[in-house]
């Protein structure tokens, strides 16, 4: 059964012994009985919905060839300085994110040469977004501080998710969500459970597949549209570690990866069952269970034909519970599929959409004293933040500098030969202003 765009959204969740339970490492399938209770004939809806994605992404092999860029906007929402997390560690999360979605981590050479002929990036890039709704220039990060020390309860064990949806609420301690329409929302807080002396993580993640399929429910409850991450599990360089169950977790940054996954309409891919259940993904392998947080490549756990093979368990997939370290790959199947989501369900996320796109406003500049023989000011309209270069005629550069954020800077020419230059002024903000000058 494929799953493209699918009203279901996932958990994630780690071992723990709370209440005497062993938690599975996410809660999906918890997650789809939530639904049901809610909304009965909803699992019978999402089946349907399926069936509908399969029959309607046509030539999403060919489009898949083609660079999609999604806009994100991460809202930080912190009770303590450890929280708020620094643009550092959002960057580099970001580039996690773009490399695995692309195949361009390093680590693709761990891929066993059995899947070679399924691997494949996605050509789906993420940028922060540089306008904000009301069409404001923004870095794309969002800080929130907030009263509440924990969106995590105990409810969640009962799959009430009441609690935690706040951090999707300004007026509930959180922050509202931008335009889901047009930005991938992804939320940082901490979803921790206070036991008493300490807190224990035991919720590390969900999000939400797209909404507004055929036989999809129009009022979902308690769920609004995006990602929510443990503020642990960002980035690599997270200034914060990871304890579980007294042990420190490995945190590379894919955590946000496979959430994205699902926002993009992938399922597990052990398909939330045994060997009789799959993800709907035609080239991936079937698996009994997901990965215990480990890279175990000795399991086959499961009998299919995938072009006349057997394959074994894929547990360098981004969509299985392995160990961050083990996974390094999408296939064909899963990069297909997203992009008929983005083709279809997410079309506006990515068509006609300015949410990534700044615009770039023309630049008055000019130079004095003209000619010159030692120093020459350049004067622009306003403050620029960017490169001034020197170049000769040839197109040579022949210096650069950071331009102060000024609307006054100052060129030494002193060393320059006698005769006619060119100051090229380049930022992001403003076209590229190029001035002629005399050299005495």
């Amino acid at each position: 059964m494929k799953l493209i765009g699918i009203g279901l959204f996932t958990m994630g969740m780690i071992s723990t012994s709370i209440f005497g339970q062993t938690k599975e490492t996410c809660g999906y399938q918890k997650a789809l009985e939530y639904q049901e209770s809610k909304v009965p004939g909803f699992k019978h809806q999402v089946l349907e919905s399926c069936e509908f994605a399969k029959r309607n992404h046509s030539n999403s092999q060919e489009k898949s060839d083609e660079e999609i860029t999604i806009p994100v906007v991460f809202h930080i929402v912190f009770s303590t300085p450890e929280q708020n997390l620094p643009d550092e560690a959002i960057h580099n999360q970001m580039e996690v994110l773009n490399r695995d979605f692309q195949r361009l981590n390093p680590d693709t050479a761990d891929l066993r040469p059995i899947f070679d002929n399924i691997k494949a990036g996605t050509n789906i890039n993420f940028v922060l977004a540089s306008i904000d709704p009301s069409g404001n220039p923004t870095s794309g990060i969002t800080r929130t501080s907030t009263s509440v020390a924990s969106f995590g309860s105990y409810q969640l064990y009962l799959g009430n998710f009441t609690d935690v949806e706040k951090v999707k609420s300004s007026s509930q301690g959180g922050k509202s969500p931008w335009n889901p329409n047009k930005y991938l929302n992804i939320w940082i807080c901490n979803m921790a459970l206070n036991t008493g002396d300490d807190e224990e993580i035991v919720f590390m993640a969900y999000g939400t597949p797209p909404v507004g399929l055929p036989n999809w429910p129009a009022n979902m409850p308690n769920l609004v549209d995006g990602i929510v991450m443990q503020y642990q599990t960002i980035g690599p360089n997270n200034p914060n570690e990871l304890i579980v169950n007294s042990e420190r977790y490995q945190v590379m940054g894919r955590m946000l990866t496979h959430e994205v996954g699902h926002y993009l309409g992938l399922r597990h891919i052990w398909g939330d069952g045994d060997c009789s259940q799959q993800d709907g993904i035609d080239d991936t392998p079937n698996a009994i269970s997901a990965s215990a947080n480990n890279c175990n490549k000795t399991k086959n756990t499961c009998v299919d034909n995938i072009g006349g093979l057997n394959l074994p368990d894929m547990v360098e997939n981004y969509m299985d519970y392995s160990k961050e370290s083990c996974q390094n790959t999408f296939t064909e199947g899963q990069a297909e599929l997203m992009h008929a989501v983005l083709q279809n369900q997410r079309f506006s996320l990515v068509n006609s959409n300015v949410a990534y796109i700044q615009e770039i406003k023309p630049l008055e500049a000019k130079l004095y004293p003209v000619p010159t023989c030692s120093e020459l000011n350049v004067i622009t309209s306003e403050p620029v933040n960017g490169t001034i270069s020197i170049v000769d005629l040839n197109g040579a550069m022949i210096s650069s500098q950071e331009a102060n954020y000024t609307e006054n800077n100052k060129l030494n020419v002193c060393d320059l030969k006698s005769g006619v230059y060119f100051v090229q002024i380049e930022s992001n903000e403003f076209e590229t202003k190029v001035l002629k000058f005399v050299k005495q």
